[in-house]
């Protein structure tokens, strides 16, 4: 583990670290890519740790079955090669769901999400008669902020209905611009005194079921100590791993970037350095862009 008193190491290429570690649990959007395409760069680094025997397992907080994600991954030009699995929230929330046979539920999120209750036990119904939320975004997230959802946020916290949150980011980058996660709307739901559970990174369940695949990938258990968890998101990917007892190497380039540009967006180095100080949780190595 790194002293967070001290500075954080920033690495030139997990070539140089490769060999300390037999598994990687990465991070989806920010690192593998934007929401837009692909980054080629990253799936020929995942690609190489796996052809020197490491296993990848992708970790995403994306409110749908892994399954689902897939074919996305492949339309953006996601290399199958760089992977060997995948963990998302939405393999956990199902999980949640599983355990409240038949209970009506109110689903807050875009119609993209529908396949996240496919083949479940369950009734979607409206707010009104529901007995509890499933979150997994906004309606619509690219005109919609959660200032919009005060409302409907007032009528679950009067009738007391518990929420799962599909999707604990609270923004993802969407080419060059950010938009609000389901996280954002969690995030108001409990400030007003509603109960909300988290399927998704910082949260333990999804660290555990992303092992678990990595175990069965590798047809042996996993040291835990020789695991890299990989992400972008300081909030999400490095206090989760750290919470965890793992690794983290963080992507700078990803959500955080803005934070510490210069007038042109490039990275300021030094306005970097000053920024991962101040953070609660630092990881255990950095770098701007995950490549070989």
């Amino acid at each position: 583990m790194t002293d967070a008193s001290g500075p954080v190491p920033v690495i030139a290429g997990l070539s140089s670290i490769a060999d300390r570690y037999d598994v990687i649990l990465c991070d989806i959007w920010g690192v593998l890519h934007d929401g837009i395409r692909a980054f080629p760069e990253t799936g020929e680094a995942l690609s190489r740790f796996r052809a020197q025997g490491g296993t990848v397992v992708l970790v995403s907080n994306a409110p749908r079955p892994g399954s689902d994600v897939l074919p996305l991954l492949d339309q953006l030009g996601a290399r199958r090669d760089a992977y060997d699995d995948i963990v998302t929230s939405g393999d956990v929330t199902r999980r949640s769901i599983t355990a409240r046979p038949g209970e009506p539920l109110f689903h807050l999120g875009p119609e993209r999400d529908e396949p996240l209750f496919g083949g479940l036990d369950c009734r979607r119904v409206p707010l009104e008669e529901a007995r509890y939320v499933v979150l997994t975004g906004l309606f619509d997230d690219d005109h919609e902020t959660p200032e919009d959802y005060h409302d409907r946020l007032e009528a679950m916290r009067a009738r007391k209905l518990p929420m799962i949150c599909a999707n604990p980011d609270l923004v993802v980058e969407r080419g060059h611009r950010l938009v609000y996660c389901a996280g954002a709307l969690a995030a108001l739901y409990e400030a007003r005194g509603g109960e909300v559970t988290y399927a998704g990174k910082p949260h333990r369940p999804i660290y555990e079921a992303a092992l678990a695949r990595a175990a069965a990938a590798r047809q042996r258990p996993v040291d835990e100590a020789r695991t890299l968890a990989i992400g972008d998101a300081i909030r999400t990917d490095i206090t989760g791993a750290r919470g965890v007892g793992l690794d983290a190497l963080f992507v700078t380039r990803g959500i955080h970037a803005r934070e510490f540009a210069d007038a042109h967006g490039a990275h300021d180095e030094m306005a970097l350095a000053q920024w991962i100080t101040e953070q609660s949780v630092h990881p255990t190595m950095m770098m701007e862009m995950l490549t070989w």
